[in-house]
């Protein structure tokens, strides 16, 4: 059972009665694709070659009172009626212990097992009780990345009724394999250590920078949020290339943390989303998750629940980017919701049935015009259609944004005239280079996520660089978060920079990206 991204055992008990009409009864509160289960599970057992028990048949879904919903509960109802029908005993001289064993999977009508939902988190909650795991052949390769986890694949019913019988061995065979979940090195980063070595990300097309002509500020200011894992806000005129930088911010990511990885797989298996993943000479080589969701979005899809408790996009943007393009064209709930995920790294949702708890640690990359008509206008009439766009936006949700870049349109003698710049791979290097400073100071956390205690024991600020923060903050009247904020910023180009402690310079250049700070 799936709550949220966590799983829960489900006990699938079968009593058959020689009373009453042969049907087959799903109580424990199931859901419509559990109670249409039953014909999927009878056509899959005679297409199976085994017989359907002509029994009064009663499964009960223990817990009784949770409400179970997806196709998940298709095979080992099946199990259960062949189980109880006498089918799938185990043979005598078996010495594999089918109650060690838990099952997951649904099943097509001629008896092939499909794939489920939620594969690595069931993987994850059989090796916490102390169990191995049956699940698909599809969901296999996903699951054994889980350390410790035992798997085992089937491809059809068959395949699974022979497990349990001892009759298939417990090391191999064409259909069926058991796997010993080796996870990752926890030393090691997971996938390639340049840009061209990591899938692609989902959501935008990636661009190298060196396609991107000019824009040096804000180029600077990619670069510090990608070593920082720091918000950012891009304002500046139709066609400038904001959306080109966002594109190109995704290929300069630093590689997932083994267990970073973990939880971006589990999110995706939970979610039914495809995964840019791959098992390569037995590690997981997974992109950060890049997502794009339109600005017509509801709150539901951004921040998840709905009737089904699915996670949203800032969800699935887990250790990457949730990148909103024309910002204050998003619905005003929209943006307000966010402001919970962006401060405390995860999403809440209260049901009457309990609250729902999932991770949302991701980037925000936004971009916006300066007005409704696209570019900034001259005047008085200019500045007060400015502020009204920029009023779409509430003062708290611009306060936890990093980073305020203004993007200014390059023009044509510019264009023509200006020179390649820093590529993708070299900014990847100085990414990395900055993240290995911050990780030996602090430990995996980036600067952008350190709690408010550990951020004042490791922030140290030269005498200079705090007078010139002491200042900025007075002349800007900035709030509490901001100045935190800064700090944090600070921290990451000082990173950038190779310093050991925090300069007037560094405070300088983080005072510059609160263009649109309030107080």
């Amino acid at each position: 059972m799936l709550r949220g991204i966590d799983a829960s055992p489900c006990e699938v008990e079968v009593h058959l009665s020689a009373h009453g009409l042969p049907q087959i009864a799903v109580v424990g509160l199931p859901d419509a694709a559990i109670r249409e289960s039953v014909e999927r599970v009878r056509r899959a057992i005679e297409s199976s070659g085994f017989e359907v028990p002509r029994h009064h048949a009663v499964v009960n879904l223990a817990p009784a009172g949770t409400r179970k919903e997806g196709a998940v509960y298709d095979l080992p109802i099946a199990l259960g009626l062949l189980c109880a029908a006498g089918s799938a005993d185990a043979r005598r001289g078996a010495t594999f212990d089918s109650e060690q064993w838990l099952v997951a999977g649904e099943l097509a009508l001629d008896g092939r097992v499909r794939a489920v939902r939620g594969a690595v988190s069931a993987a994850l909650m059989a090796r916490d009780v102390g169990r191995g795991i049956l699940l698909p052949a599809e969901n296999a390769r996903e699951a054994r990345l889980v350390p410790k986890s035992r798997v085992a694949a089937v491809e059809t019913l068959v395949d699974a009724v022979n497990f349990f019988r001892g009759e298939r061995s417990p090391l191999g065979g064409d259909s069926l394999f058991i796997q010993q979940g080796q996870g990752c090195d926890s030393e090691d980063h997971v996938g390639g250590e340049a840009a061209g070595d990591a899938a692609p990300p989902t959501g935008l097309a990636p661009v190298d920078f060196r396609e991107i002509k000019g824009q040096s500020t804000a180029k600077r200011a990619m670069l510090i949020a990608a070593a920082g894992g720091h918000n950012v806000l891009m304002l500046g005129p139709a066609g400038c290339g904001k959306t080109m930088l966002a594109r190109a911010l995704a290929g300069i990511l630093p590689p997932l943390l083994p267990e970073e990885a973990l939880e971006v797989l589990r999110i995706s298996s939970c979610a039914g989303v495809g995964m840019d993943g791959r098992l390569r000479a037995g590690r997981l080589d997974v992109a950060r998750p890049v997502r794009a969701p339109h600005h017509g979005a509801s709150a539901t899809a951004i921040i998840g629940g709905g009737p089904h408790g699915r996670p949203g996009e800032i969800t699935l943007a887990h250790h990457g980017i949730l990148f909103l393009d024309e910002l204050p064209e998003f619905r005003r709930d929209v943006l307000e919701s966010l402001r919970e995920p962006l401060e405390g790294g995860e999403v809440s949702i209260a049901r009457a049935s309990g609250s729902i708890r999932w991770p949302a640690a991701a980037m925000l990359v936004a971009a916006m015009n300066p007005s409704a008509q696209g570019d900034r206008l001259g005047g008085v009439r200019g500045a007060r259609l400015m502020g009204e766009y920029l009023g779409r936006l509430s003062g708290p949700v611009l306060d936890r944004i990093d980073l305020h870049v203004e993007v200014r349109r390059v023009g044509a003698r510019d264009l023509a005239r200006a020179k390649p710049g820093a590529d993708s791979a070299s900014l990847l290097a100085q990414v990395l280079q900055a993240r290995a400073r911050a990780r030996a100071r602090q430990g995996a956390l980036p600067n952008a996520r350190l709690p408010g205690e550990l951020l004042d024991r490791v922030c140290r600020l030269d005498s200079a660089a705090l007078h010139l923060l002491s200042h900025g903050l007075d002349e800007l009247a900035l709030s509490a978060r901001a100045y935190d904020k800064i700090r944090r910023v600070a921290m990451t180009i000082a990173d950038l920079n190779a310093h050991s402690e925090i300069h007037a310079e560094d405070v300088s250049e983080a005072l510059q990206y609160r263009a649109l700070g309030v107080g």
